[in-house]
């Protein structure tokens, strides 16, 4: 055999053949691997898809395509008063301008509970019965029930309309009533015509009540506990608007 200068192309054995006749042995054979490995692929490709499709489905997989709204994005809520939508309160009519603007400021307060803003006219007392007769005793002439003729009280009440105002629980002993009270002070201060308001008390308010008198105007910010003590849930639903 003579490779010369053309190399293994033009390799002749002795008996005649060529380079690619010496070589077409192992091409096939190689060729025949290739062609085994794709049929175990696809064989296996297949056996998988059998397998999946009769394999039965988890617990906690999905088997629908379309997952559903979660349930604080659902449209239907039920009956569970967590996930329910607060309802939207109407305001009594013939509140003045003041008061609307003032509820409309303390609904964005993040210092109360919300749903426990509540406006509505005073409950109607039972006027009690008279004092008995007394005469004034003593040098300084103290003691005496009659102070004459006056006029009667026409209003049956102090005030035309009050407003109750909740913190939220836990911030009552951490100034948030105060807060509220600034906050309203500020309001009605600020009204046009600004309401005359008293000077505002230092005291510490320990009893979870603390009260704004505006004239004919009362807001009464509470804590959880007074609102149940002063302020019965029955009661102020049954004047609630």
């Amino acid at each position: 055999m003579g490779c010369g200068s053309k190399g293994i192309a033009s390799f002749t054995a002795a008996d005649g053949s060529t380079f690619d006749d010496v070589m077409q042995p192992f091409t096939m054979l190689r060729s025949s691997r290739q062609c085994r490995a794709l049929a175990r692929q696809r064989l296996a490709a297949l056996s998988t898809t059998a397998t999946t499709s009769t394999r039965p489905v988890p617990w906690f997989v999905d088997q629908e395509q379309r997952r559903h709204a979660p349930p604080h994005l659902s449209p239907a809520l039920g009956n569970d008063s967590r996930l329910s939508v607060p309802s939207v309160k109407v305001l009594p009519p013939g509140l003045p301008d003041y008061i609307v603007n003032l509820h409309s400021e303390l609904e964005r307060s993040p210092l109360l509970e919300p749903d426990t803003l509540v406006v509505r006219q005073p409950l109607p007392t039972a006027e009690g019965p008279p004092l008995p007769l007394q005469r004034p005793k003593g040098r300084r002439k103290r003691g005496g029930t009659y102070a004459g003729d006056g006029v009667s009280d026409t209003s049956k009440g102090l005030w035309r309309w009050i407003m109750i105002a909740q913190v939220k629980e836990g911030t009552e002993n951490r100034g948030a009533i105060e807060a509220v009270v600034r906050v309203v002070r500020k309001n009605l201060l600020t009204a046009n015509p600004p309401l005359p308001l008293p000077s505002n008390s230092k005291r510490p308010r320990e009893d979870g009540w603390a009260m704004i008198d505006a004239g004919e105007f009362a807001v009464h910010v509470v804590s959880g506990k007074a609102k149940g003590n002063y302020f019965p849930e029955g009661m102020v639903r049954m004047w609630e608007w």
